[in-house]
């Protein structure tokens, strides 16, 4: 019983998704709707449980003292802080808040947060990456056969045709490197898409029809 509910309530809801997608009935577009607005309230207790997880799992590593238990502690901070300005402050600096607008030279809305603390974290994790990328690169794309030379070839004509410096080399490198770009590239992405589907939908119809149980607890 515990898993035979879940599981019909998959079932169900699973074919109703199928049928509202490839029947554009009024119908089934009703139930659609209806079912976007039971997917809100669910997600909203889904983010309650998600908060009291975060803060079950950070407060007992700051209470134990664990390794790293000064970056729970940011991040156990940082999430009252923007849950405060998020509720109180807005997201509109111009609007009326409970809040006061401004604190010296610090304004209560969220978009100061994401551009003082968001955009210079990610520039900073994209810098790190930069370097990971670059010793990734030397590492896969030394010439051991033919088909990393050629891997190889390719991306130095694209990484040159994209910079200036390219186009001052030979005027049709960067047209060549576009190329490179928008059909070989291309191509292989778009068979790593049509895997990815196909792989999307085998997974879902097993989980509808109750093959794939990992969902429920890991039980077969």
């Amino acid at each position: 019983m515990k898993q035979g509910i879940p599981r019909l309530l998959c079932l169900v809801a699973g074919i109703v998704m199928i049928v509202q997608f490839f029947i554009p009935h009024p119908i089934s577009e009703k139930i659609f709707s209806e079912s976007l607005r039971w997917v809100r309230i669910i997600s909203a207790f889904a983010l309650v449980l998600g908060v009291r997880s975060i803060t079950v799992h950070h407060g007992t590593r700051i209470i134990r003292k664990s390794s790293g238990w000064g970056y729970s502690l940011v991040a156990l901070v940082a999430m009252v802080v923007t849950a405060v300005i998020g509720l109180f402050g807005g997201v509109d600096p111009h609007a009326t808040a409970l809040l006061p607008t401004s604190i010296g030279g610090f304004s209560f809305h969220l978009q100061v947060l994401y551009a003082n603390l968001m955009v210079p974290l990610g520039a900073t994790m994209f810098s790190i990456l930069a370097f990971y990328m670059a010793s990734a690169a030397y590492r896969s794309f030394r010439a051991r056969n033919k088909e990393a030379t050629v891997l190889l070839v390719a991306a130095f004509i694209v990484m040159i045709g994209m910079v200036p410096i390219g186009s001052a080399i030979w005027p049709k490198l960067p047209d060549i490197a576009q190329w490179l770009l928008n059909v070989p590239s291309m191509a292989a992405k778009r068979g790593i898409l049509f895997g990815i589907a196909l792989g999307s939908v085998a997974t879902s119809l097993k989980i509808i029809l109750g093959i794939e149980r990992g969902w429920l607890g890991g039980g077969k």
